[in-house]
């Protein structure tokens, strides 16, 4: 059991019986050393999303969640598609499902599937992914100052912005949370 100070960004939790995951928190501290938690909670099966207040005393359920390494294989527009290397079977989530994450998912790539129940809830993205860019302007001779940040369009379509010296044809790691470019493949 959780007690309420122990819920962080990104910890899954049990309420009512269906599966969230924390995606903001904030503990406001009371007089005589009482404190209220506020979060913000994702359901995994619906996507919906709850504003939450716990007090000191109350208890959270974790979510009993498992994960599975799963290689990415492709997708037809509403579904996505993965298997698990070692066992061949299929998992496939939807787009609503998927969401944002589709930014990062290069064919062959592996990522994590989060299951509740036997069902597939959530995918998982590590931290940082490695992906060559497609298309960027050419750096104005003189002007390669790391400090200078210009468009960069990468394999799976997403733009994001990097410095002056890359070029068409870099693979860059970006981290997949914030979309920020974190360093260039030696």
């Amino acid at each position: 059991m959780y007690g309420p100070t122990d819920l962080k960004k990104n910890t899954l939790i049990t309420l009512d019986g269906q599966p969230y995951k924390v995606v903001e928190y904030s503990q406001k501290v009371m007089g005589r050393g009482g404190s209220i938690v506020n979060v913000k909670v994702k359901n995994l099966i619906t996507g919906a999303s709850l504003p939450k207040t716990f007090k000191g005393q109350d208890k959270i359920e974790p979510a009993e969640v498992t994960n599975q390494t799963v290689q990415y294989l492709y997708n037809d527009g509403e579904k996505f598609y993965f298997m698990n290397p070692a066992t061949f079977d299929q998992y496939e989530l939807s787009a609503e499902m998927v969401g944002d994450s589709k930014d990062f998912l290069k064919e062959g790539n592996e990522v994590d599937i989060q299951f509740y129940n036997n069902t597939a809830i959530n995918l998982v993205l590590p931290k940082n992914v490695w992906l060559a860019v497609e298309y960027t302007e050419t750096a104005v001779k003189g002007d390669t100052s790391t400090s200078v940040q210009k468009d960069a369009r990468l394999e799976t379509g997403v733009e994001i912005k990097v410095p002056a010296f890359i070029k068409t044809g870099d693979v860059v790691s970006v981290d997949t949370e914030t979309y920020a470019y974190r360093e260039r493949q030696k």
